[in-house]
């Protein structure tokens, strides 16, 4: 039968207890000293190297450590506590010529319940500490973490530019503010979240912010008087409260002191002591590198939501084709690439673009602003929808493959999906095309809702593969709701129970779109949105009848004459008699290019909008190009006097030939419509 062990009884179970190591050389010089073992002999910080006799310690612990003899649990007393001591030689196996002293506090091991409860205390402090990337939150949750199991009152200090996620800035006339508070009462009697708080030279504070470890203070009675003469009222209070004993315990990660940490106790709870002390410097120790942490991302957090609010348009351009409203709302976790435009085109037409950048960060808001950008260029071009696609696309591919990382890391894939829309006022059509992207909604000025069926398309990076264009006839006071997915889905639901939510929310005709905008928010928005969300809500309005005009012209340059007229007449009855020697200029010129070089049908287009708009259409695919005359050219000039005279001007490609078009300035705009 083989022998077992006696089974040791609950009660015997041995405390863990902390234990301080020094590693002795020839000299006698010290070569070494942990944390706990600086903590329970007091050395200086530069004690390592240094003989044992300048040390400061006790003669008879240097006496002990400079013998020859091996030691078991020897008794010294050393700044008030007895501690057992272990020595032992290191050269007994072939090591270094050496001595191994261990020390053990003998009062924790006299009190194995006590020293278990600190440890118990310790771990669930710890776990309950840095929970979010919160500052204030973590700091609360320090504050909160002793109290009332180990203190009657905490409080977290941080130096200026903490709680904004920059770099503290210490300083002797520099207060630290107020980050958490907590006690055992309701109004705990000290300075409140947000206080300025002074440091007082000679304070417990102070002391241990200028030695960078815990101070204990047992006797209250000289810190309050210093403290009165700054804060007399909290100061009554606390003699009110008859707090009587702190501890102070820095905020440092490395060398960088982010603020300082104070327990409080109240009689008739005892004093508090060095192994108290020991205690709340390592649960501060661990809550510092939590409230860095959250320091660095709040600072990151807030370039990222600073980056993306510069490159999201700061407001909506002036257009007549559609009443615009939007929102955009970062998320909480992370700010994302979101992102949402109105692009005013030629032909009164405009653009509405949703996009969604894949991840969140800087990366995502950088990325977001390129992509921005890219749709501005491409849609200055007039490309049909799905062929600004196509080019976002091949954009996109490429910057994952630029300019790889110098530390050979991977660079974040570029993932993003967009809808692009352009409305036609004149026609009330509406083209889309989209890129991985959630279909939009079209809200029947009757009140009915129609999510329309179009072509998906992969979303953008994936090069090589075409996007298709699909066109839906809208009838004037149509609403077109654009989005992100942050808005339909989210943790409490999934996608399809998201659409279902916007269809709901959306059922309520007569609304405008800031209108449908906040209440699309209030009934879909998460109470934490883990993603970003844009929305994009625009009315339709059509040009009426009587504000275009149109003529067919055949190849012949006699009929020039003859559709100037017609031109100047329409003006007159717009009341634009002003713009009409421009237009006539503007317009005999482009008729005439088109006569000359371009092939039929030609037929020439004003809209009065915003602006005058004079359009020549033709067959031709043929761009013209503006070019300077010399002195001895006989022609070359016209599309430079175009360009002189109009505002803007440009040459558009629609289903077959081309449009060149120029914008002339009305000195009095026309009031928007508002549709019904």
């Amino acid at each position: 039968m083989t022998d077992q062990p006696p089974e040791t009884p609950r009660d015997a179970e041995p405390a863990v207890v902390r234990e301080g190591v020094l590693l002795i050389g020839a000299g006698p010089a010290l070569l070494f000293a942990n944390d706990e073992a600086r903590r329970l002999l007091e050395l200086p910080a530069d004690c390592e190297g240094r003989p044992l006799g300048a040390l400061g310690l006790p003669p008879a612990l240097t006496a002990l450590l400079d013998g020859g003899h091996d030691l078991t649990d020897a008794p010294v007393a050393v700044h008030g506590r007895t501690l057992g001591l272990d020595l032992r030689p290191t050269d007994r196996a072939g090591g270094p010529p050496c001595r191994l002293a261990t020390l053990r506090d003998t009062a924790a091991l006299a009190n194995p319940d006590t020293a278990r409860r600190r440890l118990e205390l310790l771990y669930r402090a710890g776990a309950s500490i840095g929970t979010t990337l919160d500052i204030t939150r973590t700091c609360q949750e320090l504050a909160a973490a002793l109290v009332p199991d180990f203190a009657d009152f905490a409080c977290v200090d941080l130096y200026e530019g903490v709680l904004d996620g920059g770099e503290p800035r210490p300083g002797r006339h520099r207060p630290l503010r107020r980050a958490a508070l907590s006690g055992i009462t309701a109004q705990p009697p000290l300075l409140g979240p947000g206080a300025p708080v002074p440091m007082i030279p000679g304070t417990p504070r102070a002391r241990a912010v200028a030695a960078s470890r815990s101070v204990v203070e047992p006797d209250l009675s000289a810190a309050l008087d210093a403290w009165d003469e700054v804060s007399p009222g909290t100061v009554d209070a606390m003699r009110d409260e008859q707090v009587h004993t702190l501890i102070a315990a820095p905020l440092c990660v490395g060398d960088t002191l982010l603020g300082v940490a104070t327990f409080w106790r109240a009689r008739p709870r005892p004093v508090f002591d060095a192994e108290d002390g020991a205690l709340a410097e390592e649960l501060t120790a661990r809550a510092a590198v939590q409230v860095d942490n959250a320091r660095r991302y709040t600072r990151e957090h807030t370039m990222a939501v600073a980056l993306q609010h510069s490159l999201l348009p700061a407001g909506l351009p002036q257009q007549q084709a559609l009443e615009v409203a939007s929102r955009y709302l970062p998320a909480q976790a992370g700010v994302g690439g979101d992102w949402f435009d109105v692009i005013p085109l030629s032909g009164a037409r405009v653009a509405l673009v949703v996009g969604d950048v894949v991840g969140h960060g800087v990366h995502a808001a950088a990325t977001m602003g390129r992509l921005r950008t890219a749709v501005h260029t491409f849609s200055s071009l007039d490309l049909a929808p799905e062929e600004l696609l196509g080019h976002l696309d091949a954009l996109v591919n490429r910057l994952d493959q630029e300019n790889p990382r110098p530390d050979g890391a991977e660079r974040p894939i570029t993932g993003a999906t967009c809808l692009y829309a352009v409305y036609d006022p004149v026609s009330r059509r509406c083209t889309f095309a989209r890129a991985g992207h959630l279909p939009p909604a079209v809200v029947h000025p009757d009140g009915r809702v129609e999510i329309p069926d179009l072509p998906g398309g992969p979303p953008l990076g994936i090069a090589g593969l075409p996007y298709e264009a699909a066109e839906l006839e809208l009838a004037e006071g149509s609403r077109l709701v654009l989005y992100t997915d942050g808005l339909v889905e989210s943790r409490a639901h999934d996608l399809d129970h998201g659409m279902k939510l916007l269809r709901a929310a959306l059922s309520h005709p007569g609304r405008n779109p800031w209108q449908i905008c906040d209440d699309l928010l209030e009934a879909l928005l998460p109470a934490n949105p883990a993603d970003d969300i844009a929305l994009l809500v625009a009315r339709t309005r059509a040009l009426p009848a009587d504000h275009v005009a149109d003529w067919d012209v055949p190849a012949d340059p006699a009929a020039v004459a003859r559709i100037r007229a017609a031109v100047t007449g329409r003006l007159e009855e717009w009341g634009l008699t002003e713009q009409a020697f421009a237009a006539e200029l503007v317009l005999s010129e482009l008729i005439t290019n088109a006569i000359r070089h371009a092939i039929g049908p030609i037929r020439v287009r004003l809209l009065r909008d915003r602006a005058l708009i004079c359009e020549v259409w033709d067959g031709s695919a043929t761009s013209p190009h503006l070019r300077h005359a010399t002195d001895t050219d006989e022609g070359g000039r016209g599309l430079f006097l175009v360009a002189q005279l109009a505002e803007r001007w440009g040459t558009r490609y629609p289903a077959s030939g081309k449009v060149i078009w120029a914008e002339l300035a009305i000195d009095e705009p026309l009031t928007p419509r508002t549709a019904a």
